[in-house]
């Protein structure tokens, strides 16, 4: 679960807002009680999934050939035509599959607190919370399955390096810079 303060505090905020949706709320902004905000029984959860793309200008990443249809994804094209390829790939889907894990597993926790407020239609202790745990916990098994693909993609780039080692090390002398010119104070 993220340690992000701010998203937990707003988080907090709306959960105890639509558990005491009878009561007077107040505004977190002014301090003042506000009565217009209600809790209608209706199930709308509003969190947003931020997904953050980095364009790819290395091996003509962009629809101008017009061969690719890929140039909307939020993943670079799976052209591995070098281990750097291979290494910008499981980055970019680590990184991607890190972020879908906290925005999920923030949503679930979100739905669990929205639908434990629902009463239980047969009045029973504790149901409505049954209830809510039983349907967010689908989406906390996405959470758990994004974050299984974060590592999984790390230990693939990781793998790669110790399957194709040898391969990697016969080139690795030639991809050397070059030593950067001298200076010669002899000719003057």
């Amino acid at each position: 679960m993220a340690r992000n303060g701010d998203a937990n505090r707003t988080a907090n905020q709306r959960y105890r807002e639509a558990r005491h949706a009878g009561s007077p709320l107040i505004d977190s902004q002014t301090g003042a009680k506000n009565n217009s905000a209600k809790f209608s029984g209706a199930f709308a959860p509003s969190f947003t999934l931020n997904v953050s793309q980095s364009k790819s200008t290395t091996n003509g990443g962009g629809m101008q050939g017009g061969s690719r249809g890929h140039s909307d994804a939020a993943l670079p094209a799976p052209e591995f035509t070098s281990p750097s390829d291979v290494r910008n790939y499981c980055n970019h889907l680590r990184a991607l599959m890190v972020g879908v894990s906290f925005e999920v597993a923030m949503g679930a926790e979100i739905l669990k607190g929205v639908l434990s407020t629902v009463p239980d239609p047969e009045g029973r202790v504790g149901g409505s919370k049954v209830r809510a745990w039983k349907v967010s916990r689908k989406l906390t098994k996405a959470a758990d399955a994004a974050r299984d693909a974060a590592k999984n993609a790390a230990a693939c780039y990781a793998m790669f390096q110790r399957e194709y080692e040898e391969e990697i090390n016969r080139v690795r002398h030639r991809a050397r810079k070059p030593s950067a010119p001298r200076m010669d104070w002899a000719k003057q």
